[in-house]
């Protein structure tokens, strides 16, 4: 098994940039999927999704296509880790409960890779706040301010971005309605 690296180095990541909704984000998310279901699919067991602003149509993102995919065991995904180099995918460490990586590199990034169990509750987490963006234009327009906002904020700071969106995503996922369907 490939050695894990050292964790990643903020100067050798590119800047934060958001840029305009491309179209062509789910094709690129579609191709990733199809690759990923044949190289690793003996390890999922929770579906391979489009997370992140780029899974939602209209909203502005990092030019990064985020890639969630369910594993059925965090542990036994690491015997995945070899196959993900070989499409170009570069594992960092991360969080605990997940595996982290990017394509193809830390410096020029167009796919983030997301391993983790479908029951830890950052799982649905990401794919309700994916499904309000989608269905809430007003939330939406104004994670895309927030988004903005930070962007220019914390241009060097990769990790500073994320968690600065963090009491903005928290906030929705608390609301009454987030990630849950209307009543019948």
């Amino acid at each position: 098994m490939a050695e894990t690296p050292p964790a990643r180095n903020a100067s050798q990541e590119e800047p934060v940039e958001v840029v305009p909704y491309d179209p062509r984000w789910p094709e690129r998310f579609e191709a990733e999927r199809a690759l990923l279901q044949e190289a690793i699919g003996a390890w999922i067991g929770g579906g391979i999704h489009h997370v992140g602003s780029t899974a939602v149509p209209g909203l502005l993102a990092k030019p990064v296509v985020d890639v969630m995919v369910g594993v059925r065991d965090l542990e036994e995904a690491r015997d995945s880790f070899e196959i993900l180099a070989a499409l170009d995918y570069c594992y960092f460490p991360y969080r605990t409960w997940m595996h982290w990586f990017c394509k193809p590199s830390p410096s020029r990034r167009t796919h983030h890779l997301h391993l983790m169990e479908p029951t830890h509750p950052e799982f649905s987490a990401r794919l309700d706040f994916r499904d309000v963006l989608r269905a809430d234009p007003q939330v939406a327009a104004e994670y895309a301010s927030l988004k903005q906002r930070l962007a220019v904020q914390h241009r060097h700071d990769r990790e500073a971005y994320t968690d600065a969106k963090t009491v903005f995503v928290r906030g929705v996922l608390e609301r009454p309605a987030a990630g849950k369907a209307p009543p019948a």
